[in-house]
């Protein structure tokens, strides 16, 4: 079991985690309200946290194949700005979780805008408490469900687990 802390500042952020070995398929959104919002399903269920190999959110940078994009929200679209196709140049190697195994993370002003959440497109949403960038959560409707942890902002504790029967 893994438990993440700030970097900063060494605050406890979540509750305690499994590693799955996969990024889960990202569940398509029947436009159903899930979990009383307006939004997809989670990606990862709770208590668990995946490793994202792929670019996740902002910079946005033009993609290479303009012919053959690849979404720049994983799962979603790509963005067409000005008749050229963007494709998410962000980092790699994101720790995915569901948004409610954070605990105590504050919104960070980046001048994004949704009307169901946070499109996360704009780079880091959340933050600790001490004002250090965290993650950046997706919870618009035509996003995925689900929070990213930037690589070097979080570090990790790990849990002893219980033995069995015990």
């Amino acid at each position: 079991m893994t438990i993440f802390h700030c970097a900063s500042c060494g605050t406890r952020l979540t509750t305690e985690l499994r590693l799955l070995n996969e990024v889960p398929r990202r569940p398509a959104y029947d436009g159903l309200p899930a979990e009383g919002a307006r939004r997809a399903p989670a990606t990862v269920p709770r208590g668990f946290y995946a490793v994202d190999p792929d670019p996740t959110g902002a910079p946005f940078v033009p993609g290479e194949d303009q012919d053959d994009c690849v979404p720049a929200y994983p799962g979603g679209p790509s963005i067409n700005a000005e008749g050229i196709e963007l494709v998410s140049g962000g980092p790699r190697d994101t720790l995915l979780l569901h948004p409610e195994d954070m605990q105590d993370l504050i919104l960070l002003s980046t001048g994004e805008a949704g009307c169901c959440g946070s499109p996360g497109d704009k780079g880091p949403n959340r933050g600790c408490r001490c004002g250090a960038p965290i993650g950046t959560e997706m919870s618009e409707c035509y996003t995925p469900y689900e929070l990213h942890l930037v690589p070097g902002a979080v570090v990790e504790e790990q849990a002893a687990e219980a033995a069995p029967g015990g």
